[in-house]
């Protein structure tokens, strides 16, 4: 018995007839919340003014403007959600504030860049790494000096600077050292107990010896006097040939390469101003 035969498919047919494979679906990304204000010109909630301010929280001014301790041109003013425009005149306790948009910006430091707003020298500043990261004027936390790369935090929030810098709240910072020669066991020793400089006693927190050649070292200190760590090893007859600081007041440089900056996250922002 013969079998039937069927007409061929044309190539067009063939081609139209393939189950195509689908192409998979893009997630949606989420976008990164962060702390970019509205423009000068747009108004802002006035507990945020407030707290711009740097008055208290934006919870706490809530709680102000219940009270009627806030007044804006004039008025008292009373009903959360309210806005106000940049060029409003809100006073509490008598006392006009102004209202500047707090910045919050990370840097990973290369070499040869100082650690200063302006340079009479005219050297190159970590303030031209930083010059398109916001409006505002931003100053450096702290210092790093000119052959020391890693994290370098600048902001125009004061009180968090003073206290990111101030000795009493001893704010953890890391470094990675590399030494001309290998660190022996006595010397480490030395280092933790602690080493005895021009300017007083310089107390290290850890040491971690970070390789086989030992010239690898891991430091944590929370004391911040000038070129500290440098001459903590330079008193003990090693040169350090590279410092990084990889770790400040909890922030790392994930995802931030040489050179590069980024905004901190509002969770960062917030759990810095909760360090002790």
């Amino acid at each position: 018995m013969r079998k039937k035969r069927f007409p061929k498919k044309s190539e067009k047919e063939s081609r139209d007839t393939r189950s195509k494979p689908t192409k998979p679906r893009r997630k949606p990304v989420a976008r990164k919340k962060d702390l970019t204000a509205p423009p000068k010109n747009e108004p802002i909630r006035l507990n945020r003014f407030i707290a711009n301010a740097g008055v208290c929280s934006r919870r706490e001014a809530d709680q102000l403007i219940a009270d009627g301790s806030i007044k804006v041109n004039g008025k008292v003013v009373t009903e959360l959600g309210t806005k106000v425009s940049r060029t409003d005149e809100v006073k509490y306790k008598g006392r006009v504030l102004k209202s500047e948009r707090l910045a919050y910006v990370l840097l990973n430091k290369p070499k040869d860049f100082i650690t200063t707003v302006d340079d009479p020298q005219g050297r190159r500043t970590v303030m031209d790494l930083v010059a398109k990261a916001c409006d505002e004027r931003i100053y450096p936390v702290g210092r790093l000096d000119r052959n020391t790369t890693g994290l370098l935090l600048l902001t125009n929030d004061g009180d968090l600077a003073k206290k990111l810098t101030h000795p009493s709240h001893k704010v953890k910072k890391i470094y990675q050292v590399s030494l001309s020669k290998a660190l022996t066991k006595e010397d480490a020793a030395k280092i933790m107990n602690g080493v005895e400089l021009e300017d007083g006693e310089a107390t290290v927190d850890k040491l971690a010896i970070l390789d086989k050649s030992k010239r690898e070292v891991g430091l944590e200190i929370h004391i911040g006097k000038n070129r500290i760590v440098r001459r903590i090893f330079e008193s003990l007859g090693y040169e350090v040939t590279k410092l990084d600081r990889t770790i400040f007041a909890g922030l790392t440089k994930k995802d931030l390469p040489r050179g590069k900056w980024r905004h901190l996250k509002e969770k960062e922002v917030i759990n810095l101003k909760h360090l002790s």
